[in-house]
């Protein structure tokens, strides 16, 4: 079917949030193919995404995940975005051409215990910048880019992913009225 069917979701959050999870979750439920686009970096770099920062700063990582989104052909497809990719302003308006961007949002007190591992994680960020000032950083950009914000507190990635797919159910609804 053609269409708004076709259309991707984009899932966008902090690191930790279960965009990933979520995200294979959906794409099953869906029947859509899955992608991740961390995933693509490691595999295309051969490299983890601390190792990146490691050796050529998280300034680097951001570039190369905006280079990675802008070659994607995404359409029909459930894709989890690296937490950085909100700065790639391109990479943003090319999935957001795509389909419809899910922010998976929850509090900072409950993300800070999921990132146990922040200085091995990969996570794009200056030398010294906190978690805390990450998300600070993070959010209102997440949120300005959303079509759809899903609050995750206290829900199952079973229970996001229904909430995701009654939205775009609602989607389909008034597209087809």
């Amino acid at each position: 079917m053609s269409g708004t069917r076709d259309k991707s979701i984009v899932l966008i959050g902090m690191p930790g949030v279960g965009k990933s999870t979520v995200g294979v979750l959906l794409a099953k439920e869906l029947a859509k193919e899955f992608i991740d686009t961390d995933l693509l970096i490691q595999t295309h770099t051969q490299k983890t995404l601390h190792d990146i920062v490691l050796e050529n700063g998280y300034q680097h990582l951001r570039e190369l995940e905006e280079a990675t989104i802008l070659t994607l052909e995404v359409d029909g497809h459930v894709v989890s975005t690296g937490g950085s990719a909100i700065y790639g302003s391109e990479a943003m308006e090319h999935l957001a051409k795509s389909g419809q961007i899910i922010f998976l949002d929850l509090p900072l007190a409950s993300l800070e215990p999921r990132i146990h591992n922040m200085n091995t994680r990969g996570i794009a960020r200056p030398n010294g910048q906190t978690f805390a000032e990450v998300y600070q950083e993070r959010v209102p950009l997440y949120q300005a880019a959303a079509d759809i914000t899903i609050q995750c507190l206290d829900k199952t990635p079973i229970e996001i992913v229904r909430e995701i797919i009654f939205h775009e159910a609602e989607q389909y609804a008034e597209v087809d009225a």
